[in-house]
């Protein structure tokens, strides 16, 4: 079932970016934080039924046992697979439904709670300290070999390994240009509204406007005209970026989207929009192997 869609811009006021710069202060607006939600529940609702599906835990480099879900379709493939990134609220019902979405088109599906060694978005009562406290701890580093140990796991257990995927959204869409850059054998990368620059930390020394000239994979990006923390020149810069170093991108801009456009559970859900990113994300992917 499809809801109307509405635009809802952000409660947080935007501030102006620069192609360089990101206001230390305004990391909350990289997020676009429309609404906190609940328990993200998501309106659109995919039946598992027939489906192979579950809660596993996938060992990471450094003996951490990653709990995951995880879905496809009925049989033993090999499945292509798509791993999916959550927003900075975690492995909720939205981020699962989206994964068995994908398995309905024929996909296996992995999306890893990449916040646990730092806490449980779910547990935490605002989006300032889901921030402070979970996101900004998380090193960029040890989600990408988080993503390598998914991408294994998923070779051993009715993955394709020619034939792997990422997607996200939000934070997890910038953790998706960011594993562009990272895996040699991605085939095709999908990010919404994924923040595009920022300031170095110890945590996120680098973002994708940094890693243009080393990106693995064609990428897809979905924005919003009206996003509040990723302006439309960010997307533009990057887009002219990308294509001065030869590398393939397809940069989409919604003329009337803000942030989280896709999110079916948030006032920012723009059916259309979503409707039509999905399209295009599947699109992607076959028409780059996947």
């Amino acid at each position: 079932m499809l809801v109307n869609d509405s635009d809802f811009d952000s409660l947080v006021p935007g501030l102006p970016l620069s192609r360089r710069t990101f206001v230390g202060a305004s990391l909350a607006t990289g997020f676009a934080l429309a609404v906190r939600p609940a328990q993200g529940q998501s309106v659109i609702q995919t039946s598992a039924a027939g489906l192979a599906a579950g809660d596993i835990s996938i060992k990471a480099p450094d003996g951490v046992p990653v709990r995951a879900y995880w879905v496809q379709p009925s049989g033993k493939g090999p499945f292509p697979t798509v791993l999916v990134i959550s927003e900075i609220f975690g492995l909720h019902e939205y981020i699962r439904d989206t994964c068995r979405r994908l398995a309905r088109q024929g996909y296996q599906a992995i999306a890893p709670n990449l916040f646990q060694r730092q806490g449980d978005p779910a547990s935490v009562g605002s989006v300032a300290e889901i921030l402070s406290t979970i996101v900004s701890r998380v090193p960029d580093g040890q989600v990408m070999t988080d993503l390598d140990a998914c991408a294994s796991w998923a070779v051993a257990n009715g993955g394709d390994s020619a034939r792997l995927a990422i997607t996200g959204f939000c934070w997890g869409g910038r953790i998706t240009w960011l594993y562009a850059a990272h895996n040699p054998k991605l085939r095709a990368a999908v990010a919404w509204y994924g923040r595009l620059t920022g300031v170095p930390t110890d945590a996120t020394p680098k973002h994708p406007s940094d890693l243009v000239s080393q990106m693995h994979a064609p990428v897809l990006g979905l924005y919003g005209a009206k996003d509040q923390g990723i302006p439309v020149s960010d997307v533009e810069d990057m887009r002219q970026d990308m294509t001065r170093v030869g590398k393939r991108a397809e940069l989409v801009i919604y003329p009337e989207a803000g942030h989280a456009f896709h999110a079916d559970y948030r006032p920012s859900y723009r059916a259309e929009d979503a409707i039509d990113g999905w399209a295009r994300m599947l699109a992607w992917f076959r028409e780059n192997g996947v």
